[in-house]
C-alpha cells in the first residue's frame, strides 16, 4: 500500500463527513471528498507538515466546496442542527416551527459575521477541530482561536438580538 492510499484510507471518511455537514448533500459531499483527494494526490509534495493532515485535508476540502458553490451560484449551506447546541423539542409542530426558525436566525446571522470569524467558528462546530489545530491553520495560537470563536457565538448573538429589534 502506497503512503496516499494510507492517507485515503484513514482520512476518507472524516473528509467525508466534514463536506456533509457544510453541503447537506450526500452525493455533493461525495464528489467533493472525491476532489479533495485528487487535488491532494497532485499537492502531497507540497504538504510541509506545519499541520495534521486531516486539518490539510479539510482545508482542501472547504475550498473545493467553496469553488462548487461559486460554480452552481448556490448559496453556501450550513447544516442548521449544528449552529446549536439544542435539545430533542419532541414532536410538538410549534416547537418544531419555533425551532426551524431560530435556526434560521443563526444561519443568517452566521453570514453576515466577518469571514475570519466565521472560519473559525465552521472548524470548530463542522470540522469538530482543538482550538490549537484551528490556531495553527491561522498560524495564531490557541488561545486566540478560541477568543475568536466566542467572540463569533458573541457577534451571532448579538445580530440575532438586533434583527429581533427591528
Amino acid at each position: 500500500m502506497t503512503y496516499f492510499e494510507e492517507i485515503y484510507r484513514k482520512y476518507f471518511s472524516d473528509v467525508f463527513a466534514f463536506i456533509l455537514r457544510l453541503s447537506g448533500d450526500v452525493h455533493v459531499a461525495e464528489d467533493i471528498t472525491s476532489d479533495t483527494f485528487i487535488k491532494a494526490m497532485k499537492a502531497l509534495d507540497k504538504f510541509r507538515g506545519d499541520c495534521d493532515i486531516r486539518v490539510w485535508l479539510c482545508q482542501i476540502a472547504k475550498n473545493c466546496y467553496y469553488s462548487h458553490l461559486r460554480k452552481t451560484n448556490k448559496e453556501e449551506y450550513t447544516d442548521e442542527a449544528e449552529l446549536i447546541d439544542t435539545t430533542d423539542v419532541g414532536n410538538n409542530v410549534e416547537d418544531q416551527l419555533i425551532k426551524k426558525e431560530r435556526l434560521a436566525e443563526i444561519r443568517k446571522a452566521l453570514h453576515e459575521i466577518p469571514d475570519q470569524y466565521k472560519e473559525v467558528y465552521m472548524w470548530r462546530i463542522f470540522a469538530q477541530l482543538s482550538f490549537q489545530q484551528i490556531g495553527k491553520i491561522f498560524g495564531k495560537s490557541e488561545n486566540w482561536a478560541c477568543v475568536t470563536y466566542h467572540r463569533a457565538i458573541g457577534m451571532i448573538k448579538k445580530k440575532i438580538e438586533d434583527e429581533s429589534d427591528v
